[in-house]
């Protein structure tokens, strides 16, 4: 089969780079898209992908819509060249260029249709096969959608994937038990992000000062990092991110994407953003499982409240340790079933359609 991926954000690096040696191993080909960015492009090297830059990402709502005819002429030229037979992504483009060529395309969202309208509207519809999370049931528009039960965290995450890089530690000049804290801050320039706020300047220097009297704190964050928070600036590696956060003592910042992967690892996790309580992924690890928390802006206090609540459990970590057991016992290994799924293309669909507990057999 040839397959294209198209990677909108680093975080889908990660949801689809063992599927992408799997199945090179099953004997499938695979074209990799991706946009200008830096992150991403760094990570795709760093796991040895070969990729194809096809522009430049823009911040405005406008410079998106503009550039979204050029994404979808550049694939649907790439497409019909290479003859490709699925497209993948959590992609606005590759829905569309399913529908001007040959192409099937298989997206994945794990975002509610009501916090991401243009995606909904201009993806969804366009999209062959769309692949949620089962929290999501009943909550889409497109009707047929193919619920699985997982989030895109545990593609790379899931116990049988996930790696623990030990020497981390020692990276950062840390020795293990020692209590050190993450601080992970957005830029909001996506575009659901118009009208998002999350942590104030004033909030990131009180939470700083608050959790250096406790540990050693580390500030990563997408883009630029104001000058007065340079000397906390995590300097490590991206792919090694994720070892790092599973031996934090805590993460806390206003990043969807890193609070659901700490919550996953089994890091307590605080959250604070405008997207708080809207979404049914991150909500489900918050109240089902208990593994994170999340606060809307005007409810910083609560946030700090329950930060001082956790720091004053002693066995904090094997508390989450053992929440997160639960939760990887209604999960299946996301990773085994995208293999499955596209390998076994498309009567795999008519299968979860007809029989949804057919991927149990993939825990």
């Amino acid at each position: 089969m040839r397959i294209l991926i198209d990677i909108c954000h680093p975080a889908h690096v990660h949801l689809y780079r063992n599927f992408i040696k799997e199945m090179e191993d099953l004997g499938h080909q695979f074209w990799i898209t991706v946009k200008n960015v830096a992150s991403s492009k760094k990570l795709l090297q760093f796991y040895n992908i070969p990729f194809i830059q096809i522009g430049d990402k823009k911040d405005s709502l406008i410079g998106k819509g503009l550039s979204q005819f050029r994404y979808n002429w550049i694939l649907q030229k790439l497409v019909r060249k290479n003859k490709i037979t699925v497209g993948m992504g959590s992609s606005i483009t590759v829905a569309h260029v399913s529908k001007l060529t040959k192409m099937y395309s298989v997206v994945f969202d794990e975002d509610d249709d009501q916090v991401e309208p243009l995606f909904t509207y201009c993806a969804h519809p366009f999209s062959d096969y769309l692949l949620s999370p089962d929290v999501l049931r009943n909550k889409r528009r497109k009707k047929n959608t193919i619920y699985y039960s997982g989030y895109h965290e545990l593609a790379s995450l899931h116990p049988k994937r996930f790696v623990l890089d030990s020497q981390v530690m020692r990276e950062i000049g840390m020795q293990p038990g020692e209590m050190f804290f993450i601080l992970r801050f957005n830029v909001f320039k996506a575009y659901h992000d118009h009208g998002v706020s999350g942590l104030s300047l004033q909030d990131k220097r009180r939470l700083i000062a608050r959790l250096s009297e406790k540990g050693k704190v580390f500030i990563t964050m997408e883009r630029e990092l104001q000058p007065e928070f340079e000397k906390y600036r995590l300097r490590i590696s991206s792919e090694k991110i994720h070892s790092l956060i599973y031996y934090a003592t805590m993460l806390i910042g206003d990043s969807q994407t890193m609070t659901s992967e700490a919550a996953v690892l089994g890091t307590p996790a605080l959250k604070c953003n405008s997207f708080a309580g809207k979404l049914a992924v991150p909500n489900e690890l918050e109240n089902k499982y208990q593994l994170c928390y999340s606060f809307q802006p005007t409810e910083v206090d609560s946030l700090f409240e329950k930060m001082e609540e956790l720091l004053a459990k002693k066995d904090l970590k094997m508390i989450w340790q053992k929440r997160r057991s639960r939760m990887l016992q209604d999960k299946i290994d996301v990773t085994s079933f995208m293999v499955w799924f596209v390998d076994s293309f498309p009567k795999s669909a008519e299968i979860m359609r007809n029989d949804p507990e057919y991927q149990l057999r993939f825990k």
